[in-house]
């Protein structure tokens, strides 16, 4: 025989005050961004540990403060850090390209021939990397990883001939010095990335 507890035994439950339960959900939000935001983190601390003993191209510093500056990266994977360091040479290269294109207008009589050549011959370069980026992206998100390499290799190649152009000549300060090794950084960070990933396989 079911046993029926009459209305008047009711045991009633005070619900928690309106601020004590807003409180609460508080708190558990910000524990959960604050767990969320220390595991991305350590997550890229990680990577560019790994990216910057791997290739000596890449400075541990230059990869942390990129990554971790980069929208999205805060509850990225490692598949998700990859996508974002193809989007930050495209930004990059986009960027350097609009520069070279400045400066050859500018005509500053401080510049000889030779520099005038060798910028003329990154805006090239530089045309061709935002090409070979973009398709990079296309290639890494549709899995094709080493279709994406190829490409990646490129940009890296170009902006390492358009800095070798100005070394060539003994004493000439390259202008785009700074803009050249962020992308050949950027460039071997995606590469070393993607083939972790390739190495790795679907699961991560």
């Amino acid at each position: 025989m079911p046993y029926h507890i009459k209305p008047h035994m009711k045991k009633m439950t005070t619900p928690p005050p309106p601020h004590t339960s807003s409180l609460l959900l508080f708190l558990l939000l910000a524990a959960s961004v604050i767990h969320g935001a220390a595991a991305a983190e350590d997550l890229i601390k990680k990577t560019c540990k790994v990216l910057a003993k791997e290739d000596t191209n890449v400075q541990y510093g230059f990869c942390a403060a990129a990554l971790e500056a980069a929208p999205a990266s805060g509850c990225a994977t490692l598949r998700g850090l990859t996508s974002i360091s193809i989007r930050l040479i495209r930004y990059n290269v986009t960027d350097t390209r609009c520069r070279i294109k400045q400066m050859l207008k500018e005509k500053s009589p401080r510049r000889d021939r030779y520099t005038e050549l060798c910028l003329r011959d990154c805006l090239e370069m530089y045309s061709d990397s935002i090409s070979d980026v973009k398709a990079a992206m296309k290639e890494y998100n549709s899995g094709r990883l080493a279709d994406a390499s190829v490409h990646l290799s490129a940009v890296l190649d170009a902006a390492s001939t358009c800095e070798d152009g100005f070394e060539e000549r003994r004493g000439l300060v390259s202008p785009l010095k700074k803009r050249n090794n962020d992308t050949i950084q950027l460039s071997a960070m995606a590469l070393t990335l993607v083939h972790d990933l390739q190495t790795a396989g679907p699961k991560h």
